[in-house]
């Protein structure tokens, strides 16, 4: 700076005039032709261009820029309207490069994005525009930075903001989303009467389980019970049988008195055997006692 401003550089700049000083603050950049033709790029500082030989015809920021894409009328694969709108993160990279290779550079990137967007919708089905828009911002980065390499930009980031069907369209969704949100309802509603009908099925049917166990457990001990005490009549008989046949073994004197007592046991058991629906025949000799005894045994364990 100080040898700029030393006194042959005064000189010059006051032979040149003022309008060939040419400060270029941080962070851009100006492109300077000499006699028409590109001659070189101006860095960050003071520069001298040489007046009427040099001139300079491009001054532009290097930063990263912000290309705002207007809405766009789209045709989805399933051949619904939808409106797109986008923003483009981009930077400059190689000035001349950019100024040279294609005429007003910002109106060819909106240009450029525009196709892509258009032809990037077309492979989709309107549902999809909606659940994969992070891949389409990658596809559409990819496709764009690679298309406006040759022009020396580096484009940084792609999103697309809003995606608009027609009123239409979206009344149709809406009724659509209203009728799969009765149909959820609809479902949860049968499932739980389903869900009650079926406790309460199992409720009755554990009921009657357990009534019918009940059941058959009281069956099965009275059965037991009267099982035990036809057993325990059973041997009192017997052991009443064999005490009297003993006595009569013993003391014939008593035979007569057994007798008797036996007359009436056997006048009770033919009228049982008279009430007996399948009838019986007991072939016996009255004037045995022992006989008797015999046959009375002999009847009682065939009624058991």
């Amino acid at each position: 700076m100080e040898a700029l401003l030393s006194l042959p550089a005064l000189v010059l700049i006051a032979l040149l005039g003022s309008g060939s000083v040419k400060v270029t603050s941080g962070g851009r950049s100006r492109l300077v032709e000499r006699l028409g033709k590109y001659d070189r790029e101006l860095q960050p500082g003071l520069s001298i261009v040489i007046p009427v030989v040099e001139r300079v015809v491009s001054h532009e920021s290097l930063k990263e820029r912000v290309l705002d894409i207007p809405p766009q009328l789209c045709i989805t694969r399933d051949n619904v309207s939808i409106e797109v709108d986008a923003v483009v993160y981009w930077q400059l990279l190689e000035h001349s490069q950019a100024y040279y290779a294609v005429d007003n550079l910002q109106a060819a990137m909106v240009n450029l994005v525009l196709t892509q967007i258009r032809a990037e919708m077309g492979k989709l089905d309107l549902d999809q525009t909606f659940t994969t828009r992070s891949e389409v911002n990658e596809l559409l980065l990819k496709e764009l930075d690679e298309a406006t390499d040759p022009w020396g930009v580096k484009v940084t980031r792609v999103e697309m903001r809003d995606i608009n069907p027609s009123p239409g369209v979206k009344q149709a969704m809406e009724a659509q989303m209203t009728a799969e949100r009765e149909k959820r309802a609809a479902i949860l509603r049968s499932e739980g009467e389903k869900e009650a009908q079926l406790n309460e099925a199992r409720g009755r049917a554990e009921a009657l389980v357990l009534d019918a166990r009940a059941q058959k457990e009281a069956i099965l001990l009275e059965a037991e019970a009267q099982a035990k005490q036809q057993g325990v009549m059973a041997e009192a008989k017997s052991q009443a049988a064999l005490v009297l046949a003993k006595a009569l073994a013993e003391s014939p004197e008593a035979e007569e008195a057994v007798r008797l007592m036996l007359a009436e046991d056997w006048m009770a058991m033919g009228q049982r055997m008279a009430d007996s629906p399948a009838g019986s025949v007991l072939m016996v000799d009255p004037q045995s006692p022992a006989s008797l005894l015999t046959a009375l045994r002999q009847f009682q364990q065939g009624k058991d």
